[in-house]
């Protein structure tokens, strides 16, 4: 018997979270993990006690807007700031957060994702050390979290998503 690697194990779920996702563009989920302990689980949708995406539909998609753009207009909470609302800060401080992405019209994995900036600036807060993005079924990209800090785009007005 073949045992499945831990990261893929841990992204597994991830991507079984991302299955609760109500955007109608992307579907993400994420999973804080520490000490080989899950510290919580995050979805992309809609804040609590509001309508969702898939009820209501997407303005961003309504009016073309390009992924990474005019986020204030997007209803969602992403899945990486629903895992980090949902855990305490002291649990966070060293963990990992594992991504997984699918495509909200064809259901099909989506690889070469990245947090996008504000949920960036969320993870470094949070004390997250890495981030760890599914590619394909079996393949992974480890973000160590410090490069964030010594490569800040910010100073420089890229965007990251």
């Amino acid at each position: 018997m073949e045992r499945r690697d831990k990261i893929n194990y841990y992204l597994d779920i991830a991507e079984a979270v991302c299955e609760r996702s109500t955007c109608l563009r992307r579907q993400f989920g994420a999973i804080i993990v520490k000490n080989d302990e899950i510290i919580s689980t995050g979805y992309n949708g809609a804040p609590r006690g509001r309508k969702n995406c898939c009820d209501v539909g997407c303005v961003r998609e309504e009016l073309n807007i390009p992924r990474g753009e005019r986020y204030e207009l997007c209803r969602s909470v992403h899945a990486e700031a629903n895992a980090i609302i949902s855990a305490a800060r002291s649990d966070m401080i060293g963990a990992s957060i594992y991504l997984a992405c699918h495509d909200a019209k064809s259901g099909t994995q989506v690889g070469n994702v990245e947090p996008c900036s504000m949920c960036k600036r969320q993870i470094l807060n949070a004390g997250i050390e890495k981030v760890i993005v599914r590619e394909t079924r079996n393949e992974y990209r480890i973000i160590d979290v410090q490069e964030w800090i010594d490569n800040d785009e910010s100073l420089f007005g890229r965007d990251s998503y």
